[in-house]
């Protein structure tokens, strides 16, 4: 009796010692030491990491430089335009928005439309004024402005879209071809114990765990600046629409209300 004692008591410390040996092997940090001391029995999921990584730093480096770009834009956008329509003197303001960065997009718009009035009225008398009177001028001159600087604020949004998109697939390749490599073995060796199989399945999983957060912060950032740009383009239009009436007319359509 005592000896049926001593065996069971035996076998649960072993069965212990191959659990906590099996959770050791299903970490991060094991993971990393199979890749870089055993490269050759692990060519996809290397692949897959390394996929992972490069589309998780690319998608940061897109999150940070729009986030400081909308942060400046917020910051300036309604200081620029407040400017101009406060300066009286029109040249005054149309210098004020040629001070500005280059990448502030209120002050290109404006620069854009001054420039087509300007040579509109360079070129009275000419083919050109009795093609287009100085409002379809000027109007397709913004229009071409506010396209190109609505393009700008696309930048980087492809890439979150497809790192949101892809990057779940990607890790569930690379969990699916560690199991069938767990499997492999298993079949192989003939062994299907706690310890031979939770590191290749830990291993995997953790491929598909990689591959969400990668996919997260892009996702979540492309839904927040796509947002921020609808905001941002609607700004644009109505700065141009304002524009508009200004180079083509004098005044704004409110300052000429305000003056009858």
């Amino acid at each position: 009796m005592l000896q049926e004692i001593l065996t069971i008591a035996s076998a649960g410390a072993a069965g212990g010692g191959n659990a906590a040996s099996a959770l050791k092997q299903m970490g991060v940090d094991h993971l990393i030491t199979e890749f870089t001391t055993k490269p050759g029995e692990y060519p996809v999921q290397i692949a897959v990491a390394l996929t992972l990584i490069i589309q998780s730093a690319m998608s940061w480096y897109w999150i940070v430089v729009n986030f400081i770009k909308n942060s400046a834009l917020r910051r300036r956008g309604d200081s620029v335009t407040s400017t101009f329509w406060e300066t009286p003197n029109a040249q005054d303001a149309i210098r004020f928005m040629e001070e500005q960065p280059k990448s502030e997009p209120f002050s290109k718009i404006a620069l854009d439309a001054a420039q087509a009035a300007a040579h509109h009225q360079r070129h009275e008398g000419s083919r050109l004024v009795e093609s287009l009177n100085r409002s379809e001028f000027v109007d397709r001159a913004l229009r071409q402005a506010v396209t190109r600087e609505s393009m700008n604020l696309e930048s980087g949004m492809t890439v979150l879209a497809t790192v949101g998109s892809t990057a779940p697939f990607i890790g569930l390749l690379g969990t699916v071809w560690g199991i069938y490599g767990a499997l492999i073995k298993i079949g192989a060796t003939g062994q299907a114990s706690i310890d031979a199989v939770a590191g290749p399945v830990g291993e995997a999983l953790i491929m598909t765990a990689v591959g969400l957060f990668v996919a997260i912060p892009a996702v979540l950032a492309y839904n927040f600046f796509m947002r921020a740009n609808r905001i941002t383009n609607s700004q644009f239009d109505t700065f141009a629409h304002d524009l508009h009436d200004f180079f083509a007319t004098g005044s704004r359509v409110g300052e000429a209300a305000n003056k009858r």
